[in-house]
């Protein structure tokens, strides 16, 4: 699975968001993830395999408690797979900045130009 398949799922993306806050326990994630999607026990237990099995997720044992945490070798993955398009982001957004900017600058112009003709 790519990695933007993992991520394309909501289910798995609300589970790395609550990741982000820190290391979670299996059931506070069932409870979280189960309530806003209205699913079982067993469903979000798939998708937590599916994060540890494709890099985004990591589990350790502690006593029959399992806790979840993000790791960041899935995350870095898709980076490199976006790296190759941020440079046309960024140039863009450079562009747009600058047009955003002559904009502002033209109607302080504008605005004083106006205020001096005035009587």
């Amino acid at each position: 699975m790519h990695a933007f398949d993992v991520l394309g799922d909501p289910v798995r993306r609300r589970i790395l968001d609550l990741l982000a806050g820190g290391e979670a326990s299996a059931g506070a994630v069932v409870d979280v993830v189960g309530r806003e999607f209205g699913i079982t026990q067993p469903a979000v237990s798939r998708q937590l395999r599916i994060l540890r099995e494709h890099g985004f997720a990591t589990v350790r044992a502690e006593g029959a408690r399992r806790l979840y945490s993000i790791d960041p070798a899935g995350l870095d993955d898709a980076d490199r797979q976006l790296e190759r398009y941020r440079s046309m982001w960024t140039a863009g957004l450079a562009a747009l900045h600058t047009e955003v900017a002559r904009g502002k600058r033209g109607r302080r112009t504008s605005a004083g130009s106006t205020a001096r003709e005035e009587p």
